[in-house]
């Protein structure tokens, strides 16, 4: 069983696979593995961000029992 890594490190393989890409200096078949696995990691990046997105929506919900969809940098209290 392998180990999801932490968004942050995912994101730091991603744009370290984005370099590689766009260097040119890869084989056809180093390209294609490298855009293989970061179409994946974009997956998963993708899938965590949501699973994060409706942890803090149920967390909202349960405020008060009133629910709002706030965006998460709420510029208005950064006044």
């Amino acid at each position: 069983m392998s180990t999801q890594p932490s968004f942050d490190d995912g994101l730091d393989r991603l744009e370290a696979l984005v370099q590689q890409l766009e260097s040119g200096s890869l084989s056809l078949e180093e390209a294609l593995a490298r855009f293989e696995e970061g179409v994946q990691l974009s997956q998963a990046l993708q899938k965590q961000l949501a699973e994060a997105q409706r942890r803090v929506e149920v967390l909202k919900a349960g405020l008060g029992g009133e629910y709002r969809a706030d965006p998460l940098d709420d510029a208005k209290d950064s006044r």
